[in-house]
């Protein structure tokens, strides 16, 4: 890394730079709980988050073993401390979102399908990229699911239209520890490589894959679970709102963050740019307080892992 990239990297201050720990959870998920409409009470708009579901488990892995791989390149003991955080907290992220998909296979939403073709997406595509291309990749995946946490963290009300206490918690913990690891991964990109263009190259990657994919996996599962659909006056309006939920100007979850979203092109964009540590402050206090935390009753422990010189 060149001396003038050095420079730009330190000139941000992030908030969030220090050690961070890794929580192990016990949901033990009870399919009759599960609550097919969790998001607002709109049937496509909770089929996109369960198809999310799905599909985030393989951007984990390939998150965990490009870590993995560039861990051993960085010289920071704290930046290599927190990348080990990192890895710790997708590999729980990944086995707990696992456990749910299995819920979500007993109410027939196709999980064994998009297993397998996410499987096979990821054995043929994206895990044969190049090391500098995963790595960007990694960065860029780790920018939406930034912007996805902070929009729900402001945005909390909407995980209390259900009485799906395990699913909401699920999601309330993985935007918590996605928004506590939000830089890690571009900080390590722009340790190790700070190559702009290609920044971008993965970012578009994410981008299509989030957006584009994952929606269009979404619109299959209604169907596939409820054929007649094809044919209800009320399924279709559903469609409607939900499109605004997921993707509208004012209230939808990517619509409304577009300009978090496109922040990320910007060359000397930094997560923390972003400053989210008043509500992660806040989140944490809501969901890991002993007594009155919502994740009290799914709380296992944590820890730390230590500074490697």
């Amino acid at each position: 890394m060149n001396t003038a990239t050095v420079l730009d990297f330190a000139a941000h201050t992030p908030v969030q730079n220090k050690a961070i720990p890794v929580r192990h959870l016990a949901f033990n998920f009870d399919a009759s709980q599960a609550d097919d409409k969790f998001y607002l009470r709109a049937e496509l708009a909770t089929a996109y988050f369960e198809a999310l579901s799905i599909f985030l488990t393989y951007g984990e892995d390939l998150v965990i073993d490009t870590a993995r791989h560039h861990r051993q390149f960085l010289t920071d003991p704290l930046l290599k401390q927190r990348v080990t955080a990192l890895i710790g907290q997708e590999a729980i992220h990944s086995k707990m979102h696992n456990e749910w998909n299995d819920v979500l296979a007993q109410h027939r939403f196709p999980v064994p399908l998009f297993r397998f073709l996410g499987s096979k997406v990821f054995e043929y595509g994206f895990n044969r990229f190049p090391q500098p291309l995963k790595l960007s990749m990694m960065a860029g995946i780790e920018h939406f699911t930034a912007v996805l946490a902070e929009f729900m963290m402001k945005h909390e009300d909407n995980f209390f239209e259900t009485s799906d206490a395990q699913q909401r918690a699920l999601w309330m913990w993985h935007m918590l520890e996605e928004s506590e690891h939000k830089d890690i991964a571009y900080d390590v990109y722009q340790t190790l490589s700070a190559n702009y263009p290609l920044r971008v190259v993965g970012f578009v990657i994410a981008l299509i894959t989030i957006t584009v994919l994952v929606p269009f996996a979404a619109t299959l599962i209604p169907v596939i679970r409820k054929p007649s659909n094809v044919l209800s006056l009320s399924y279709w309006k559903d469609v409607k709102r939900s499109a605004a939920l997921i993707f509208g100007r004012e209230d939808g979850v990517y619509g409304s963050s577009l300009s978090h979203i496109f922040d990320y092109l910007r060359r000397d964009f930094h997560p923390n740019d972003h400053d989210t540590s008043e509500w992660l402050a806040y989140y944490k206090q809501r969901l890991l307080d002993p007594k009155t935390g919502l994740l009290a009753p799914y709380f296992v422990r944590e820890f730390t892992p230590g500074l490697q010189a």
